[in-house]
């Protein structure tokens, strides 16, 4: 199972990051586990400087951005 953290402290890109992961994942029939991370210490744990981060199995694929919808695809699935 793909596990995905979605790191931010709920500002409106982070949420929107959130929602968009998820519809992709249940649009898609993906296994993966979705985890929202707003603790500011395991943030920068990742090296982000700005929010929403994204982290997919443990590998940080983006920071400051919400992507496309077809690179987050390339991204759950590949895993």
């Amino acid at each position: 199972m793909t596990s995905v953290k979605i790191l931010g402290t709920g500002c409106s890109k982070c949420r929107s990051l959130e929602a968009k992961v998820r519809d992709l994942i249940s649009k898609n029939n993906l296994e993966a586990e979705v985890i929202k991370v707003e603790d500011i210490q395991e943030m920068m744990g990742y090296g982000i400087m700005m929010t929403p981060g994204l982290v997919i199995n443990e590998k940080l694929k983006s920071s400051g951005i919400i992507p496309k919808d077809d690179q987050l695809l390339n991204w759950l699935k590949e895993n």
